[in-house]
């Protein structure tokens, strides 16, 4: 029997207060009922009250005067006091707060369950048009027909828990790494996981289907980049000109790219849609200097 503090509860009401999401976990893992005394009326909740006085003054008072310099020292003192306050006799009433527990409170009791609670924060979110969810600089999937939805995020020590309304669409271990996704793959549109499936043997494997040289262009993409997945739209686009122009105008197109020291998608696009890929490729012409004869000239053989 509480009162009704923002903490506890997320609508104080004189007459239908409603508890917060913590609270309620708290009363179904433990099987106990929570209620709370109505706004402004401690007297509701008398034996809350009295049981604090009597602490302050036959425990408290009586260690107002002594120093104790750790916790334990003072955990200590206490349970010392709180040992004689429980044996001390009623003024009205027989026996002492011993024998009334012994009596009456014990044998109600039930053993606490074999998992302490898990302590979780709730927040709600948008999902973003990425379907994932942010929560401390991480990003969390979520099954992305819930794109523009608001859903609830539940959050412990170890996981996320994604509730949109009352069920639960999504589960991911918590993660502190700040800017970085945890994605599920059953979340993704069908187009994005046909992307995701793509490695860098399956692309070079492709391309060696098609010929030599869209196969070493391929393997460029992937040799030549901070990471080979940047080099994937480029290979995707690659497949787009295949089913676009055929097999063998790709490869021609990779050859005449190879060949010229330009080995990207858009050089080979440009060879495709400018119909060079149907010309030969020149043999390489020695090359001839243009500079015109001039004393002012010097040549590379002044600077040996």
């Amino acid at each position: 029997m509480p009162d009704q503090p923002r903490a506890l509860f997320a609508r104080p009401d004189r007459y239908e207060p409603t508890s917060g999401r913590l609270v309620e976990e708290l009363c179904d893992h433990y099987d106990v009922a929570v209620l709370p005394a109505r706004p402004a009326h401690p007297r509701d909740k008398p034996k809350v009250e009295v049981g604090v006085q009597v602490v302050e003054r036959w425990i408290l008072a009586r260690m107002r005067n002594r120093r104790f310099f750790s916790l334990a020292e003072l955990n200590a003192a206490i349970a010392e006091l709180l040992v004689d306050l429980n044996r001390r006799a009623f003024k009205k009433l027989p026996g002492c707060r011993m024998s009334a527990f012994e009596a009456l409170d014990r044998p109600a009791l039930r053993a606490l369950p074999a998992a302490r609670m898990p302590i979780a924060r709730f927040k709600r979110v948008r999902v973003n048009i990425d379907y994932h969810t942010e929560l401390d600089g991480h990003y969390y999937s979520v099954p992305h027909r819930l794109v523009g939805s608001e859903v609830e995020l539940r959050v412990t020590a170890t996981t996320v828990e994604i509730v949109a309304g009352t069920r639960r669409v999504a589960v991911h271990p918590y993660s502190t790494k700040r800017g970085a996704h945890t994605t599920t793959a059953e979340h993704m549109p069908a187009s994005h996981r046909a992307h995701r499936e793509w490695t860098p043997a399956k692309l070079i494997a492709w391309g060696e289907r098609i010929g030599v040289a869209t196969a070493a262009l391929v393997r460029w993409q992937m040799e030549h980049r901070p990471h080979p997945e940047q080099g994937y739209r480029a290979c995707l686009g690659l497949q787009r000109l295949a089913r676009q122009f055929g097999a063998g105008r790709l490869e021609a197109a990779c050859a005449r790219a190879m060949s010229i020291g330009s080995p990207t998608y858009q050089s080979v696009n440009s060879i495709l849609a400018s119909g060079l890929d149907r010309q030969a490729v020149a043999p390489d012409q020695p090359q001839t200097s243009s500079l015109p004869a001039h004393d002012n000239v010097r040549g590379p053989e002044y600077y040996h």
